[in-house]
């Protein structure tokens, strides 16, 4: 297929970068936080849970530069920074990040890497420094208007709605998007793709349990490839 312009959409956590941002700090910095987190998690929402936790972090004084070095160690694959450089040199594609992560956590790992103006956008949940507290909030205010979704997405955002605006307001027709992930959570966008695009799905993770277990109810249009590492994406995207 000749593609004059594509969009390549991009989960962050276990698919961009090799591990889970809001995980990872704790794991480094507060294990027992970390355990507390995995007690929690089916009692509160996972974003309010973070933030929760990382006001709990901030009484112990656990600093900023201290979150911001673990997020700069953290594994990203030197096969994965050169493959979306590449193609993004070639020039027919836009970049656009969808993650439940937040944007000072991918930001400051984006620096790192070299790869600040890679994204046209990162749709994420806001977070902002106030001295050393990091304030994360979701980006679907629970005061506010709740999104429609229908097929689970958590209540912080749903990334069908949020692909959906996008290419709103970007107001033109991709030849083909090319999606990345590896959650449950990207199940919800890979069912609003067409015949021409394809889902670059990490094997054995919740994403593919859920095309494994539900498209024969739901439906899905897109073509799928599987991955395991950062070097088959690198291989995939030469090929596209």
């Amino acid at each position: 297929m000749s593609v004059e312009n594509q969009l390549v959409v991009f989960d962050f956590d276990w698919s961009m970068a090799d591990q889970d941002t809001d995980r990872w700090i704790f794991e480094v910095l507060a294990p027992d936080l970390r355990r507390k987190m995995k007690g929690l998690k089916e009692q509160i929402q996972w974003t309010d849970l973070v933030a929760q936790s990382l006001r709990e972090a901030h009484t112990r004084g656990i600093t900023r530069a201290q979150i911001e070095h673990s997020l700069r160690i953290m594994p990203f694959h030197p096969a994965m920074v050169r493959a979306v450089t590449n193609l993004k040199a070639r020039g027919e594609t836009t970049f656009l990040c969808l993650s439940n992560s937040n944007s000072v956590f991918i930001s400051t790992i984006l620096k790192e890497k070299k790869l600040e103006s890679l994204f046209t956008e990162i749709v994420t949940n806001p977070a902002e420094w106030d001295n050393e507290l990091l304030k994360l909030r979701r980006r679907v205010d629970p005061n506010g208007p709740q999104h429609n979704c229908k097929v689970g997405c958590s209540p912080n955002m749903c990334k069908g709605e949020e692909l959906t605006a996008f290419l709103e307001r970007h107001g033109k027709d991709f030849d083909r998007i090319v999606y990345v992930g590896d959650g449950s959570n990207d199940f919800c966008p890979i069912l609003r793709l067409r015949s021409q695009d394809v889902v670059f799905c990490r094997s054995h993770r919740g994403l593919q349990k859920r095309i494994d277990n539900e498209v024969s109810k739901e439906g899905l249009k897109c073509q799928i490839q599987y991955w395991a590492g950062a070097w088959e994406v690198e291989e995939m995207f030469d090929r596209i």
